[in-house]
């Protein structure tokens, strides 16, 4: 098989299929394989699992080269495993209601937190429909592989790249007023955060307008963290793509609180992409 390729995790279930017909869509979009690997405790009990999935692939995608193989191993460790050589890694999830919902969302949270390179969560619920936005969380300097990654997604898809960049104003103390207007401490603060705070997404879009010059951006800033600014936001968009800024944990690497909230309720797949 190719060096290039797309993962994804099945198990026979709906939420699998789903994850599976995206995964095989953004592999033609990459022009990469498709891996389709399952995670069990005995090999043998994959082989119709694997074979009904693989038979699915070559009837939707018929050029498409595809591996299909059985991984002894948990939900988990198996697919972050498989992440370190993948182009994308590609998992289902029901959302979050009911208790096989809370188990699905479990995987997705701890993969999120483990995974090599980007990692596509197949929800959503509306229909994968073209000629939507892609949608990209910009936070920081520091997310400039996600960035990079909603670009070539935009590129790939041939669709608009919009860009929402979280812009949140610190509490200060009131001033007296100042005799010489917007000279006060506090004024001439506000005013450096007010231009820093709409330099970052123009600073961060230029890069790629100048990788990307026939690509159409359109970026803006809102003044609410990004959990309340992007979900809403997600029902126009054909996929939304964040950093993920992970750190320890006493039960091993988490990851932040924007990709929690757009596992629960983003109205399409996300992308989460790892910071540097």
């Amino acid at each position: 098989m190719t060096d290039r390729h797309v993962v994804v995790e099945v198990d026979g279930s709906l939420v699998a299929v789903r994850a599976l017909d995206g995964a095989a869509e953004e592999a033609v979009r990459c022009g990469t394989a498709l891996r389709i690997g399952y995670a069990v405790a005995d090999r043998d009990e994959a082989g119709p699992v694997l074979a009904s999935a693989a038979s699915r692939i070559h009837e939707r995608q018929p050029g498409l080269l595809v591996e299909a193989r059985a991984v002894e191993g948990g939900a988990v460790r198996v697919p972050a495993g498989e992440s370190e050589s993948a182009v994308l890694t590609v998992l289902g999830t029901r959302g979050f209601g009911g208790v096989s919902g809370l188990l699905a969302g479990s995987v997705s949270r701890h993969l999120a937190a483990q995974v090599h390179g980007p990692l596509l969560v197949a929800r959503g619920d509306h229909p994968r429909d073209e000629g939507r936005d892609v949608l990209l969380g910009l936070e920081s300097d520091a997310d400039d592989a996600a960035a990079a990654h909603a670009s070539q997604e935009a590129s790939r898809r041939g669709a608009r790249l919009c860009v929402v960049h979280s812009a949140t104003h610190s509490h200060t103390t009131p001033e007296p007023a100042s005799l010489v207007a917007a000279t006060s401490p506090g004024r001439q603060r506000q005013a450096q955060s007010d231009r820093t705070e709409e330099a970052v997404p123009r600073f961060s879009i230029a890069g790629l307008r100048e990788e990307y010059p026939g690509a159409e951006v359109d970026s803006r800033t809102v003044r609410t963290g990004p959990a309340h600014a992007l979900p809403a936001r997600t029902r126009q968009a054909e996929v939304v793509v964040i950093g993920t800024h992970r750190c320890a944990g006493p039960l091993g690497p988490l990851f932040g609180p924007v990709g929690h909230v757009l596992l629960h309720h983003s109205h399409c797949p996300v992308v989460l992409v790892p910071t540097t």
